[in-house]
């Protein structure tokens, strides 16, 4: 059997019940590594690790709340229990925002904001690095957005939230490097999930617009933005860190 990119390693990944996580996990586990899956849908996750596990992959599912600091806490000391280490994590759980402009987002909604997109993955970064350095290190790879990149006027606090987030990636990235843990993001553009067919629903035309606006001419699919992520959490990407990659068909070129 050929080896995979991800053989041998152990893999956490956040935002694993639909869309991009979903899609990392089934790559993930192809790719050779037993994965961790978390999210609050136990029964989508349940259905993937079946999936996984037929087609004999490593797999394994905890319920976790992005919101809940212990919950995330929680689901990090289950990788251990499980496997006794952490060789890599993708921190892609996100909550989208209701669209509305600068002046009509409600307090509610920024602090949601700030709970699920920035505050989690601030907590998430510290378990996962705490249990990888027992083991030499690791890499971890967070989800940011295009909209991280400029300003976004339909969702001001949730482009808020991942332009802090490109922060945090890259002041832990040289943090964290002396321990041999690399730290990366990705900046996905308009990609066809649930999340995007939802924003669509509220505000009509929003996939043309994103697919008139990128060269490439189209949505990205999960499973090419889960490569970039396999890339970066792979040995093959070991000079790398502190990157924030555009993964988005030329749209923020």
């Amino acid at each position: 059997m050929p080896i995979g990119l991800l053989t041998g390693k152990v893999i956490f990944i956040t935002g694993a019940s639909r869309g991009i996580g979903a899609a990392a996990a089934r790559l993930f586990a192809r790719e050779g590594a037993a994965v961790v899956l978390a999210a609050r849908n136990t029964d989508a996750l349940s259905r993937i690790v079946t999936e996984i596990h037929a087609g004999g992959g490593v797999a394994d599912a905890v319920t976790m709340d992005l919101a809940d600091r212990a919950s995330i806490r929680a689901a990090v000391d289950c990788v251990e229990k499980l496997h006794g280490r952490l060789d890599g994590a993708f921190n892609n759980g996100a909550v989208a925002q209701q669209p509305g402009l600068l002046d009509t987002t409600s307090d509610e909604d920024i602090d949601q904001q700030y709970a699920v997109n920035f505050r989690a993955h601030w907590t998430a970064m510290n378990a996962e690095a705490a249990l990888m350095r027992r083991n030499g290190g690791g890499a971890i790879v967070n989800t940011s957005s295009i909209g991280s990149r400029r300003a976004v006027p339909p969702l001001p606090a949730y482009g808020a939230m991942k332009r802090a987030l490109n922060s945090i990636t890259e002041t832990a990235a040289v943090t964290w490097a002396p321990e041999g843990i690399r730290v990366n993001g990705i900046t996905p553009g308009g990609t066809a999930t649930e999340m995007i067919e939802e924003w669509e629903a509220a505000t009509p035309g929003i996939i043309e617009a994103n697919n008139a606006a990128t060269p490439l001419g189209r949505m990205a699919e999960p499973h090419e933005v889960a490569e970039v992520a396999a890339w970066l959490l792979s040995d093959r990407s070991s000079m790398v860190t502190g990157a924030i990659v555009p993964v988005d068909g030329g749209a923020g070129a």
